[in-house]
């Protein structure tokens, strides 16, 4: 599966352009010891705690009941899966004449690479659909997969009108929780595991209309998604307003746990524009009356197995877990695992920590790898400025940004993962993925690592860069890259939006591009996706491993184990001159990441000495690219104004 033909298918100008950022300051000065940090001093609680609702038994056969009666209705065959809210799934129900499979948006030239014009099976495309309205929703915001397809394509707002605009907030979220992640859980028969989450997706998140999120009492308690129409794609048009049966069909499904009008996404606004939440509205309902799940089963369709995410070893409805408590595998964590009494972390099932705070595990690379204590302080620090920053994406406004942070080394291994306890569950393997992120690019074996990679496509992404940089040295450590400034190389317009420029190196051409090719971010994770999808269907006898396998590995793993991400919020960070680590932050709007992470780090630096952000002259926004007509300065980060909800000073991030 290396040939291109194989792929998956065998399954923003002006003469001079400037990107700023916020930058100026150097990195704290190296030290030989740690002190014990003392913890910043914060008040006992400042986040509720959403309550424990769950979907019983019960609830889910009400749930595909109410899809199913509306497909029936307007006589088109599904498949509704639906999932709790750390992504277990609950059920998974055929119609009889559903058809069995769907198909991804080909590439606009025809040459179809990646996961573009896929064959995938209408079981991965519901759950998938299902887990990303769960996963991208809180008590503070309810998305859907229409919302998704919004924010991950090249121009937002997307529309024929709106060319020349940046690309999505979340471009490229739609590679997150994917099957090979090492940190999404499995699906287990039995166990103190079995329930736990975050489980990984089919088809990592879907902008395919057709999936929105399951309330009860407020709290958000799962999802649901659609397949029926053959088409597994997206909308590249919010101006109008498409007829979708799939999106009737799964908003049916959520009657009786419909999410909360002052949330949902057209109640949220990025940039001055107005999210969407869905096409179909409930007055367009065609079932109505009691539906019967009893009524349906056996006669209108089945319960079905889809290997390695339900039904073994038989299908049968599942309750949800209830989030928060161990058995979900995510709970509140324990003093002896984090001071701040707010945060939550990821357990195994059996009361275990996933992933406790620890020191650096790369002894081999750097003189003075991260100690527990600096990645206490990291932690900790960051988890205060969340507490302080106002959010983006939440209702009611001035609500407390909720997001989740993790900590990785320069081998990629997480040095500890916390978050608020309400913060979107998709944030959790994407915090990770920006950690990584950072880490991998600012760092000397990026290029190596890229060029030793089993996938010849991989591999040319080095010269392309090099090319493009006009740097035969670039990706080997001279330069500290955020997911911001890698994320300005990964668009199909650089800079960001600009119709008529060049595509950036890391990216796919625009006339190959789309949401199912992103460019280096999805050849990273191909073979992987092939791997497992023919493992669901039964072709293969073997699962992709729990880990992102393209790139050679070190001390049994690679530095991007879960994939790479190519949206801010993320910064590496750096002992004097040396990089040993990074910070990833996902959950509440990209520039408040950004703040979380760098401002986070900085405090952490002033406050233990020894570590801190990279210093000024080796941040990547000191490189300039020439587009012959223009330059560009790559940016590094960018924090947001009037970020604090305790204070109204501006520019946080200025001289850092």
């Amino acid at each position: 599966m290396r040939g291109r033909q194989h792929r998956l298918s065998a399954l923003t100008a002006s003469a001079a352009l400037v990107l700023s950022s916020c930058g100026g300051g150097g990195g704290s000065s190296s030290g030989t010891s740690t002190p014990s940090p003392t913890p910043t001093p914060t008040p006992t609680s400042l986040y509720a705690v959403p309550a424990q609702e769950s979907l019983t038994v019960a609830d889910v056969e009400t749930v595909v009941a109410h899809a199913v009666a509306e497909a029936q209705k307007r006589n088109l065959p599904a498949v509704v899966a639906v999932t709790d809210r750390v992504g277990n799934v609950l059920a998974v129900f055929r119609m009889t004449g559903a058809r069995a499979s769907a198909t991804t948006s080909a590439a606009p030239n025809g040459d179809n690479i990646d996961a573009q014009n896929l064959t995938v099976p209408a079981e991965a495309g519901a759950i998938a659909k299902a887990i990303t309205g769960a996963y991208l929703s809180s008590g503070g915001n309810a998305f859907s997969t229409r919302t998704a397809s919004m924010i991950v394509q090249q121009h937002f707002p997307p529309a024929p009108t709106t060319a020349g605009l940046e690309s999505g907030p979340l471009f490229g979220v739609q590679f997150s929780q994917l099957p090979c992640s090492d940190l999404s859980a499995r699906f287990a028969s039995s166990g103190a595991q079995a329930m736990i989450g975050p489980k990984r997706s089919p088809l990592g998140l879907a902008a395919d209309p057709g999936g929105f999120p399951l309330y009860k009492n407020g709290v958000v308690v799962g999802g649901i998604g659609v397949m029926a129409d053959g088409v597994y794609g997206s909308d590249s048009n919010v101006l109008d307003n498409d007829n979708d049966p799939e999106e009737f069909i799964a908003l049916a499904g959520t009657l009786g746990f419909e999410a909360p009008e002052s949330i949902r996404a057209d109640r949220i606004f990025v940039d001055g524009t107005s999210l969407r939440y869905s096409d179909a509205a409930y007055s367009g309902l065609l079932a109505s009356g009691a539906v019967s799940f009893a009524a349906i089963n056996g006669s209108i369709g089945t319960l079905v197995a889809v290997r390695g995410y339900y039904g073994d070893p038989a299908p049968a409805i599942l309750a949800g877990a209830v989030y928060g408590t161990e058995a979900s595998g995510v709970r509140a964590s324990r003093a002896a695992e984090f001071s701040n009494r707010d945060a939550f972390v990821l357990t195994d099932g059996s009361g275990n920590n996933r992933f406790p705070i620890r020191a650096g595990t790369d002894a081999g690379d750097v003189a003075q790898p991260i100690s527990t204590a600096e990645a206490t302080a990291i932690l900790q620090e960051a988890f205060a400025v969340m507490s302080r920053a106002r959010a983006q994406i939440r209702q009611p406004l001035d609500s407390r940004a909720q997001v989740t942070i993790s900590l990785v080394d320069t081998r990629g291994q997480a040095l500890g993962i916390v978050r608020s306890p309400d913060a979107p569950i998709f944030g959790t393997d994407v915090s990770l993925q920006k950690a990584r992120t950072a880490a991998f690019f600012s760092g000397t074996h990026a290029g190596p690592d890229l060029l030793a990679s089993s996938s010849a496509d991989v591999a040319a992404f080095v010269g392309k860069a090099r090319t493009f940089l006009n740097d035969p040295s670039a990706l080997t450590g001279q330069y500290a890259f955020t997911d911001r400034a890698n994320g300005n190389l990964s668009r199909p317009y650089f800079p960001d939006g600009e119709v008529g420029r060049p595509n950036g190196p890391f990216s796919r051409p625009i006339v190959q591009f789309n949401p199912f090719s992103t460019g280096l971010q999805s050849a990273l994770v191909v073979g992987d996706l092939a791997a497992h999808l023919a493992y669901v269907t039964g072709a293969s006898a073997t699962d992709t491993p729990q880990r992102c396998s393209a790139l050679p590995t070190v001390s049994g793993q690679n530095r991007a184990q879960n994939g790479i991400q190519i949206f801010p919020g993320s910064v590496p960070i750096y002992r004097g001159n040396v990089l040993v680590g990074a910070i990833g932050v996902s959950g509440d709007g990209i520039d408040q990441d950004d703040m979380i992470g760098f401002l986070g780090l900085a405090n952490a630096g002033t406050r233990i000495g020894g570590i801190g952000n990279a210093p000024a002259a080796i941040r990547a926004d000191q490189i300039v690219v020439d587009l012959g007509d223009a330059t560009v300065r790559l940016r590094y980060v960018n924090c947001p104004f009037a970020p604090l909800l305790d204070s109204s000073t501006q520019n946080v991030c200025a001289g850092l």
